[in-house]
């Protein structure tokens, strides 16, 4: 095989629908604070920056950026007619308003901040390598205008190619005697008459600790990517199977798409099982559905560890179709491959990649709580319901240092420990059926205490349902909820129970 590596982030969508470019979604992600090599923004009161390059292009609503504006009032805009200008500060307005002060930006956490104190930072700077580049912006301790006690700490993030936005919001205080206290979490468009906020997050007054949140667009990613492992044969190039894109780009269809070598579709794939690229990378064009997506083909030396995860890069091919750019356990966008917590759940794929030998003497991958997922791939290894990620209570980012029964094993990988409670007793007189459900899921409750509240996560921990009642709940709907595997959190007079469940 010609070698000329080159190392893409992988990029996928299993629709080749066209491209929305303003239908962003929002969704809770782990906390994960961002350290970067950062440079520091002076910190006067109601300013915007001068104009900042960033590393990458980035995307927003549809327009591609190289420079921004950082505002000391928490929040990135993308008008250059905005630098050096400046920052309004008050604001009652709730996203999207077309009357909104602020358009085109990332609200971190916007609000009237002042840290003219110096007693906090605000700092800017690059984290990881291309192609998958972070550009932080942290605000670090910045007083409110009147409450200068008060604090509010966040940080956005700007993820290269996939072109998604985070905020992890570290410690957001609020001031009541600062514009009554008004803040929000989203985005907004250019003329205002778009924009997300994230739940509970909107204008209003609230207070935040160690929360995360991601803003994407569905379906947006402009190329789909087919990454495979050089085959050694010095003497061609490699050949792909092209009925591997087909099925992900159209999965209820695959017949349907077409594969041409050029973009005015002249010169179809007569062989698309069998084709053999002439570059590296190539790009090719799939067309089917009324839509054309490119599809760029590359080849990569899986004798190199790219994510140095532990996991050789030919065995993160978890489905096993030749396309490395297809695995994403956690859905975050990166795949496997390149990906050094595969899970996400904030626990190191080198940490959890580990073997053990079975009754019958093999090596075999460990596997906690026994469903035939390995650790390094299950974002609950504990199979207790609740995610690894969630068993970090000392909220240092690290669940695999929480061992709240002092047994000398991480509550994480030990399913009779959830929230720190040893529930195990209780746990068996609460159950749920029928469990896979396709439209209700009744509960059994042999205690003597009332279930308050119900909570439904969906598989990367994002709240998708809430039921609070003033009696007892017996059963709760699910019929709207997509297929896939997901948690439940009843909360008791007294206790917190977590359980699995899968839709069908």
């Amino acid at each position: 095989m010609i070698k000329n590596y080159l190392f893409l982030v992988a990029l996928f969508c299993f629709s080749i629908s066209g491209i929305a470019q303003a239908n962003y979604e929002v969704t809770q992600i782990p906390f994960v604070q961002y350290q970067a090599s950062s440079l520091n923004l002076a910190t006067q009161d109601d300013r915007c920056s001068a104009l900042i390059p960033i590393p990458f292009s980035f995307d927003f609503y549809g327009v591609s950026y190289n420079q921004i504006v950082i505002s000391t009032n928490g929040y990135i805009d993308f008008r250059t007619t905005s630098a050096n200008t400046g920052s309004p500060f008050a604001f009652s307005q709730t996203i999207p308003n077309t009357s909104f002060p602020v358009k085109n930006s990332i609200l971190g956490a916007y609000s009237d901040l002042n840290n003219s104190n110096g007693e906090g930072t605000i700092t800017y700077g690059e984290y990881g390598t291309a192609p998958n580049r972070k550009f932080v912006v942290y605000f670090f301790n910045n007083s409110f205008f009147s409450c200068t006690v008060i604090k509010s700490t966040f940080q956005m993030i700007l993820s290269e190619t996939s072109n998604t936005i985070d905020v992890q919001l570290i410690d957001k205080q609020t001031c009541p005697s600062t514009g009554s206290g008004r803040t929000v979490t989203g985005l907004i468009n250019a003329d205002g008459s778009a924009g997300i906020a994230a739940p509970g997050r909107n204008t209003g007054t609230w207070t935040a600790f160690h929360e995360g949140w991601r803003f994407y667009r569905p379906n947006y990613y402009p190329t789909y990517s087919f990454v495979t492992c050089d085959d050694d044969d010095t003497s061609t190039f490699q050949t792909f199977d092209l009925n591997v894109a087909a099925a992900d780009l159209s999965s209820g269809n695959p017949s349907a798409i077409t594969f041409y070598e050029d973009a005015a579709l002249n010169i179809p794939i007569a062989d698309p099982a069998n084709f053999v690229a002439s570059s590296n990378p190539q790009t090719v064009y799939a067309s089917g559905n009324g839509a054309i997506k490119p599809v760029v083909l590359s080849v990569v030396d899986c004798t190199i560890d790219a994510d140095n995860d532990s996991v050789a890069t030919a065995d993160e091919d978890v489905n096993l179709d030749s396309n490395l750019a297809n695995d994403d356990a956690d859905f975050d966008g990166i795949p496997n491959y390149l990906d050094n917590d595969d899970d996400g759940d904030l626990i190191l794929t080198n940490v959890e990649y580990v073997f053990g030998r079975s009754a019958q003497g093999s090596l075999s991958l460990l596997d906690s709580d026994g469903d035939n997922i390995p650790n390094y791939l299950d974002n609950d290894d504990d199979g207790d319901g609740l995610l690894s990620f969630l068993e970090d209570y000392d909220d240092n980012g690290n669940p695999a240092d929480d061992d709240t029964n002092f047994n000398g094993t991480p509550d994480y990988l030990e399913n009779g420990v959830s929230l720190g409670f040893d529930n195990f007793q209780i746990e068996n007189e609460v159950s749920i059926y029928p469990n896979p459900a396709s439209s209700i899921l009744n509960i059994v409750n042999n205690t003597n205490q009332m279930i308050n509240q119900i909570s439904v996560y969906n598989i990367n921990g994002s709240l998708v349902k809430e039921f609070k009642s003033t009696e007892s709940l017996d059963s709760i709907s699910v019929s709207e909820l997509q297929n896939g595997i997901y948690f439940v959190r009843m909360q008791l007079d007294s206790e917190v129970l977590n359980y699995k469940f899968i839709k069908n």
